[in-house]
């Protein structure tokens, strides 16, 4: 391809409003351009490296045995509504009516109309099993848009849904598709760790996420550099950093803390490591009738060790807090402690509360607390003695950097990484049976789809290569990624009749042999030339020019050398090929 039939529309300064690399980039090289919050055009080198990453994924998919079809973006309300998702699903669902006032939605995903599909057109356990995929656009309404792509509310996905007849079968669907989704990373190039993660919104029993390592990234990976162990922080297991808990060794003492009303600040003024402090977290669960009325309130304090955090998603997989939980207001805190936020603690309270310790708060012995009373807190706190064993014993917080790795095999490290994959067993709970998609058995009895679903967030992983790979020149993009593999900068194109006919030729050859080129027709002053294709993140580029090809040799530089090789023109192609095989 020439320069001149394609469109390159590059900027000097990316907008104001784009605040991480990759923003500013695509915005830069004419990659993307805004339409409104969240909502980009993909300008014709945007639409080339999306269409690059759909190949890969079809091909993988089709190797893995998923089948293509292709789902609306516009959904009935109903099938969500049999699932409870339409209500449960929050803001970020786009919720609209058509002129009858029926009600649809813009899809964020698919497994409503996948089951319903299913329940249709799998009927029997001898067409099973099954896995369709699908790309196609999504939308969901970010509260606040941001970060270009990475953060976008229109955005493409592929995402596919296995159905099989058991929870075996569906385990080994789960490992193709794993399996399918690491060849698919690998192709792309990218560094990526697949680490345990929570089920979130969409349910289920497993999962795992797929993390692009970047300093920017908004997810903490959490992994064990000695050992497999991997885990988004949101699941990373906590285990307790006392193996046993010691004797009392101080009388229990209430102690004044004037305005000292953290963790930090109480152990500043008392000369004590922070590890001695107990922090206070306090929660709330509600029981409904069948109008909605809170007919029982319950009050949960949550002790973590004052140097550690509290951990929502595992807090809300406590016996009690699963359903549903919310922080406890100030007028439940009074009423309960007798105290405002800052000096709360177990001891003396005014109404009983549940006690959920963490493993490691559990084992702990002479600890500090609040003492339910302004400007004190409570020293030399043991279990047992000062006051009862918690209610609950559970893991309850974030890991952090050097804690001991669950599986015993090292210490864990903490990174960070963009999600730009996820795959998930959900059984037959959360679709299957509320759609009640059924198949036939051996034995002509209904059983629901064992089922599970995979996405890949296509245009996120733009965002996500290029915060992984660029400098202060642009973008450097993988080659299996790359708009365009290689770039023939002719110095003098439209003066020089010798340069244009050795481009020409060249871009001819390289195009002959499938290598996808582009030929810099433009004409364009050299340093110009070259910072619009190094902003662009070519891999390979090629600069031929009257005094080089006197000499029989043109200019080859890959997008992260810092110079130029000299060979001769009649070994450039052979070069090529081998720098784009590896």
């Amino acid at each position: 391809m020439k320069a001149s039939a394609t469109f390159i529309s590059t900027l000097k300064e990316a907008p104001a409003d784009a605040e991480v690399a990759s923003h500013q980039l695509m915005m830069r090289a004419g990659f993307i351009k805004r339409l409104g919050a969240g909502i980009y055009n993909y300008m014709p080198l945007g639409l080339r490296v999306i269409r690059k990453v759909e190949a890969i994924i079809r091909e993988e998919m089709n190797r893995a045995g998923a089948v293509e079809l292709l789902m609306p973006v516009v959904q009935p309300a109903e099938l969500w509504q049999e699932t409870g998702r339409f209500q449960a699903y929050g803001p970020e669902l786009l919720r609209i009516k058509d002129r009858h006032d029926r009600d649809f939605v813009i899809q964020p995903t698919s497994e409503e109309v996948i089951t319903d599909i299913a329940r249709q057109e799998l009927r029997s356990y001898k067409q099973l099993p099954r896995n369709f995929y699908h790309i196609q656009t999504k939308f969901r309404d970010e509260r606040r848009p941001r970060f270009g792509l990475m953060r976008g509310r229109e955005f493409t996905m592929k995402d596919a849904y296995s159905f099989d007849r058991d929870k075996a079968s569906a385990l080994k669907s789960y490992q193709t598709m794993f399996d399918a989704y690491k060849r698919i990373f690998d192709r792309f190039g990218l560094q990526y760790r697949a680490v345990a993660a929570d089920t979130g919104a969409i349910g289920g029993d497993a999962s795992h996420e797929f993390q692009v390592i970047a300093d920017t990234g908004e997810d903490a990976i959490v992994y064990c550099p000695t050992s497999g162990y991997a885990a988004n922080i949101e699941l990373a297991e906590a285990v307790s950093l006392i193996a046993e808990r010691g004797a009392p060794a101080q009388a229990m003492t209430k102690t004044a803390t004037p305005g000292k009303s953290t963790c930090e600040d109480v152990a500043a003024l008392l000369g004590l490591p922070l590890a001695q402090a107990v922090k206070s977290l306090v929660l709330a669960t509600d029981v409904k009738n069948e109008a909605g009325d809170i007919t029982k309130t319950t009050v949960w304090l949550l002790l973590v060790r004052g140097d550690h955090s509290l951990n929502e998603i595992k807090a809300g997989k406590v016996e009690g807090l699963k359903d549903s939980f919310r922080f406890a207001t100030g007028a439940e805190i009074e009423d309960h402690f007798g105290c405002k936020p800052g000096y709360l603690g177990p001891i003396g309270l005014k109404k009983p509360v549940k006690v959920v310790a963490d493993r490691t708060v559990a084992a702990m012995s002479d600890f500090v607390c609040g003492a339910n009373e302004a400007d004190f807190h409570l020293t030399g706190v043991n279990w047992g003695r000062d006051l009862p064993e918690p209610d609950v014993v559970a893991d309850i917080r974030n890991v952090v950097a050097g804690d001991p790795s669950p599986d015993g095999l090292g210490l864990l490290a903490i990174q960070r990484g963009i999600e730009v994959g996820h795959v998930f067993y959900l059984g037959t709970k959360k679709y299957s049976v509320p759609m009640k998609a059924h198949f036939l058995d051996e034995n002509g009895k209904p059983q629901p789809f064992e089922m599970g679903c995979y996405g890949i967030g296509v245009t996120r992983l733009l965002g996500a290569a290029i915060e992984q790979n660029h400098d202060a020149r642009g973008m450097i993009w993988p080659a299996s990624m790359a708009p365009f593999s290689v770039v023939v900068c002719p110095i003098g194109y439209d003066r020089s009749a010798e340069v244009q006919a050795a481009a020409d030729q060249l871009h001819d050859e390289l195009a002959a042999l499938g290598i996808d080129v582009v030929l810099d027709d433009r004409g364009e002053r050299p340093g110009a030339m070259f910072a619009d294709w190094e902003l662009i993140g070519v891999p390979q580029r090629v600069v031929l020019s009257d005094r080089g090809l006197k000499a029989g040799t043109v200019e080859l530089q890959g997008r992260r050398e810092a110079s130029a090789t000299v060979l001769p023109l009649a070994d450039v192609v052979a070069t090529l090929k081998v720098r784009l095989a590896a």
